[in-house]
């Protein structure tokens, strides 16, 4: 087998996966049917059918015959149970409109749906071993180079050799520039020829994937190797630069049909608001309703424990930077909300001996889901800072009051990540508001949810929590 075989076949190996995850959709009903010991009639069938045409649908929507040979396993798993519950749901809908769902045994329907897409999965996950057997070989691989030397460009050899399982071979930089600056004996950044020898490479199938990581400013240079480069059958990509590269987090948004690119946004506008404040109030209902006995038993606890009250009010930064007031139950012998507050530190006076038990599980924090209820925060979201902290980062950390895009919450991508507690430096905050905007720019209801459910079991504690 050369290393080329596969490449020159993916037409009909797509194909192929295509018509086994038909067989395996249809098969697995067919199967359970059979070992359930339920009649199987011949519209039945003909549903199962249908929901493999809707997956292939839904599927190549979603592009998920595309190339996976640079994306993880995790997110082509993920693609694969989404397709499925969204041709899943239109089967079920067909059968609600044609008034034949009663027709269907649950025990057939309820294992179809978790058995298909364990099949589709491993089905995948052995192409991939397959694949990267075959790799490790040396066969079915790409072979790439890079044209310019940029930041950015260094950034993506580091990260193709330590994707060996992709199988992409980095020939070297090219470029036409005399002062390359880079020495030849570096085999990492050694530059191997100029453009005339890389064109002459691709032309004669020697390079199968060039990247583009040339300044944007060098605009024409730009078009000039699209034109060249149109001359060939490389696969052509272009590399953001540093500046470009920043505005990866922005996205695109029309006005008119006119586009437009949104850099500093809020995900929560219109429909998502709607879900986001209606996960809110669902979630904090439900656990206000769980967790009124404890907090009644914490408050008591508080109260006997040392003198003041059992609550405490902090002002904090909220939405678009306005100041709300966060509760918690008192876990110190002073409430602290003025110019300086020093942040708790392991084995700080001011802490009551109840008080550490409350803050290293953070039982402390259980009052805020008033505020949830309230409006103020959300479950999920960025931790909200006393006020004179966020005046203290927002000079030094860049990008800081993107967090109040969005409203506070109980916990956080920080949280579960490990960046909670006490910040005695200023990375530990950087790494905090790092994890903040990352959910603010990837945010979904699937990402609140596993948080929530990370948080059960990651968040309640912390060697960092004093």
């Amino acid at each position: 087998m050369s290393s080329g075989f596969i490449r020159s076949h993916t037409s009909k190996i797509a194909v192929l996966q295509r018509l086994i995850d038909a067989l395996l959709i249809v098969a697995s009903f067919h199967i359970l049917a059979w070992f359930y010991e339920v009649p199987l009639e011949k519209f039945q069938l003909g549903f199962a059918i249908v929901s493999a045409l809707y997956f292939y649908v839904v599927g190549q929507a979603r592009g998920i015959y595309n190339s996976w040979r640079i994306n993880t396993i995790k997110s082509e798993i993920v693609e694969i149970i989404l397709v499925w519950m969204v041709a899943f749901a239109l089967v079920l809908v067909m059968a609600y409109v044609t008034k034949t769902s009663a027709t269907f045994s649950r025990r057939v329907v309820l294992t179809w749906l978790v058995l298909s897409p364990s099949l589709l999965i491993a089905a995948r996950l052995s192409v991939r071993m397959l694949l990267h057997a075959l790799r490790r070989r040396g066969k079915n691989t790409r072979s790439v180079a890079i044209v310019g030397t940029s930041r950015v460009a260094r950034q993506m050899v580091e990260k193709i050799k330590a994707m060996p399982w992709a199988g992409l071979v980095f020939k070297g930089y090219y470029d036409d520039l005399s002062s390359f600056g880079l020495q030849p004996a570096d085999n990492l950044f050694a530059r191997v020829g100029d453009l005339s020898e890389l064109l002459l490479q691709a032309r004669a199938g020697k390079v199968d994937v060039v990247y583009i990581a040339l300044p944007m400013h060098d605009e024409q240079r730009i078009i000039d190797l699209i034109n060249r480069f149109a001359d060939t059958t490389v696969s052509l990509y272009l590399l953001p630069d540093s500046f470009i590269f920043e505005l990866m987090h922005a996205r695109w948004i029309s006005l008119d049909g006119l586009p437009i690119i949104s850099i500093y946004e809020t995900p929560f506008y219109g429909v998502d608001g709607w879900v986001k404040r209606m996960e809110d109030i669902i979630l904090s209902s439900v656990i206000l309703a769980v967790i009124a006995l404890p907090m009644l038993l914490v408050a008591f606890a508080v109260k006997l424990t040392s003198p003041g009250p059992v609550f405490f009010k902090q002002r904090r930064y909220g939405l678009k930077g306005e100041v709300v007031y966060v509760w918690k139950f008192r876990s110190m012998t002073v409430c602290e909300d003025g110019v300086s507050i020093p942040q708790a530190k392991q084995g700080d006076a001011r802490i009551t001996s109840w008080g550490a038990f409350l803050r290293k599980t953070s039982l402390d924090e259980l009052p805020q889901f008033i505020n949830v209820l309230q409006g103020s925060m959300s479950v999920v979201g960025p931790r909200p800072h006393a006020v004179a902290h966020n005046e203290e980062y927002r000079k030094l950390i860049h990008g800081y009051m993107l967090r109040h895009k969005v409203k506070p919450g109980i916990t956080g991508w920080a949280q579960i990540n490990g960046w909670r507690g006490e910040t005695d430096t200023l990375y530990k905050m950087q790494k905090r508001v790092e994890c903040d905007l990352h959910y603010i720019q990837n945010w979904s209801l699937w990402l609140d949810l596993k948080i929530v459910w990370l948080t059960i079991w990651r968040g309640f504690g912390g060697r960092n929590a004093y």
